[in-house]
């Protein structure tokens, strides 16, 4: 049997908090709706000519949308024929004559598609020496990553890398390669 004094602070504990509590925890009833006041809005007036339509300032270039339509933009009909733009420059490497390329250790072809991770996967060891060569041209990276998971494909390439060999339209996905691994 528990002593009295201990059963009535408890209670008196318990009382005390659901009295107290809900006060500190604001659950108070609300306060009526109130009509705001005529004092705290201000009078704003605007003067226009009417040879002068008001202007707003453009916005900074750096809040625009990827998508911005400007002036210059052209709109193009859906069905119609569009030109592709010109496969991309891709610069080699000057070699002289004294630089003699070794022969590659393995030469794989497959599909390439990229993704933006900023890295080159491929199923070879991280520090593999590669070089992709594509349509658009060639180009020489070390293996960063592991992948790519879907087995039709060789190689998951950086955005830019992948555009670069491409030489494909900027909405193509994928794009078959020939990688020699050194």
């Amino acid at each position: 049997m528990r002593p009295p004094k201990v059963v009535a602070g408890a209670a008196l504990t318990a009382a005390l908090a659901l009295v107290a509590l809900p006060g500190l925890a604001g659950s108070r009833t609300p306060s009526s709706a109130r009509a705001i006041e005529a004092a705290s809005f201000h009078e704003v007036t605007i003067s226009a000519n009417r040879d002068e339509a008001p202007r707003i300032a453009t916005l900074d270039p750096s809040l625009r949308s990827d998508g911005y339509l400007g002036v210059t933009a052209t709109l193009i009909e859906p069905g119609l024929s569009v030109e592709e733009p010109a496969k991309p420059e891709v610069r080699q490497p000057v070699t002289g004559a004294s630089s003699v390329l070794r022969p590659a250790k393995q030469v794989l072809t497959g599909g390439a598609t990229f993704y933006d991770n900023g890295t080159t996967a491929m199923r070879l060891p991280r520090g593999t020496r590669v070089v992709i060569c594509g349509d658009g041209g060639c180009i020489e990276r070390v293996v960063n990553d592991y992948g790519p998971q879907k087995p039709s494909r060789i190689v998951d390439l950086y955005r830019p890398d992948f555009f670069a060999i491409c030489g494909c339209p900027w909405h193509a996905g994928n794009t078959q390669v020939t990688v020699y691994v050194y």
